[in-house]
């Protein structure tokens, strides 16, 4: 082999090294967006009884789908003729939460907070958000009794905003007692993406 040739050679394998680095930088890079799109929870197949999302209780295990979440607390809310329930799982980073509502009918939402990166007012007739435009809902005042881990008082009021996107997207914003409004984007569930199983197995 001539010095043209083994300068080719050495070329050609220098140019494949560096389609491989390529590839690799690519898929690595890929699978890391990937993760931080799936909520955090505990990846573990549960089996036995089931409980109706309206009876979640503290300590059960919610499995929404390929995730599953334990309930560290619970807020019960009730305001006039209405009540609902906002569950709070104990996953990696305490972020997520399911809402449970029935009016009129069975309304399930996943929510985690929202960081605000602009000047968002909490009851304006529109909120844009990260390329979302979110609708005034409603409106309204509740009472609230608390059980296990949810750093609250056992009971008191919490004030809200909700704001509605097109595709089931959710925007509100929630102050519990004298605390300041917190704000948290949710995703509708079907009743098909969760199942609950019961701490107790019954």
């Amino acid at each position: 082999m001539d010095g043209a040739s083994g300068y080719l050679v050495a070329l050609g394998c220098l140019a494949g090294l560096v389609v491989v680095v390529v590839v690799v930088v690519v898929v690595l890079r890929w699978r890391r967006r990937d993760r931080s799109r799936r909520p955090v929870g505990r990846r573990q197949p549960y089996g036995g009884p089931r409980r109706d999302p309206r009876r979640i209780a503290v300590g059960d295990i919610v499995e929404i789908g390929d995730l599953a979440y334990r309930v560290r607390g619970s807020i019960r809310l009730v305001e006039g003729g209405w009540s609902w329930a906002q569950h709070l799982f104990d996953d990696v980073d305490g972020r997520h939460r399911l809402s449970v509502a029935e009016d009129p009918g069975f309304d399930l939402v996943l929510w985690e907070p929202a960081s605000r990166t602009v000047a968002v007012d909490p009851g304006a007739p529109v909120v844009e958000l990260n390329g979302r435009r979110y609708s005034w809902h409603e409106s309204g005042q509740a009472r609230y009794t608390a059980s296990g881990g949810t750093g609250l008082a056992p009971s008191g009021t919490m004030r809200y905003h909700d704001y509605r996107a097109p595709g089931g997207a959710r925007l509100t914003f929630e102050a519990y007692g004298e605390a300041g409004w917190e704000m948290a984007r949710g995703e509708r569930l079907d009743r098909g993406d969760v199942t609950v199983h019961p701490q107790n197995g019954s």
